[in-house]
């Protein structure tokens, strides 16, 4: 592309068309078995009451190339008691991936109808009642994580065959 040594042909060798191969296929699966995870938890779950501790946005930043991305994540925290036993919980949707925004106020307003001190019913795992969540439905943050495999996937499997036939060559 120019001096800097960046190129935008994608992986030069087999090798490394092969690695990007297998982080994509990587990614892919780790957003479809959280999304699969999500989804048992939401249709298993069972209801508690809970109390809201703490409320508020944090912000995520990242530099990638030359700009700055922003993004903010809304933050719950709560108390429920399920089987006598007491619990923390801090997770608005059921899954490993966090669910964050492009705008303050889009955060704010995924929390917009909790405040501290208030009740609310959480949604627990029988199965692990440490896991608790509020909102009793999956984020589509895993299918980000699914469809960017899935294209980085097509890129390395194209560049691998593409790279294979010049090195046999």
């Amino acid at each position: 592309m120019g001096d800097d040594g960046l190129s935008i042909n994608g992986p030069k060798t087999l090798g490394q068309s092969l690695l990007l191969l297998l982080v994509a296929v990587g990614l892919a699966g780790y957003g479809a078995v959280d999304y699969v995870q999500s989804t048992n938890a939401v249709r298993d779950s069972v209801e508690t009451e809970a109390t809201i501790t703490e409320v508020g946005v944090e912000t995520e930043s990242s530099t990638a190339g030359t700009g700055s991305d922003i993004e903010y994540e809304p933050v719950v925290e709560f108390t429920y008691i399920y089987e006598g036993e007491t619990y923390t919980g801090d997770e608005l949707f059921p899954g490993s991936v966090p669910t964050r925004y492009d705008s303050e106020s889009a955060a704010r307003n995924a929390i917009a109808e909790y405040e501290p001190e208030t009740k609310t019913t959480a949604y627990v795992d029988p199965d692990d009642p440490e896991t608790a969540f509020l909102e009793n439905r999956t984020s589509n943050r895993q299918l980000l994580f699914i469809g960017v495999g899935l294209i980085l996937a097509l890129f390395g499997g194209f560049s691998a065959v593409k790279n294979y036939r010049r090195e046999r060559t």
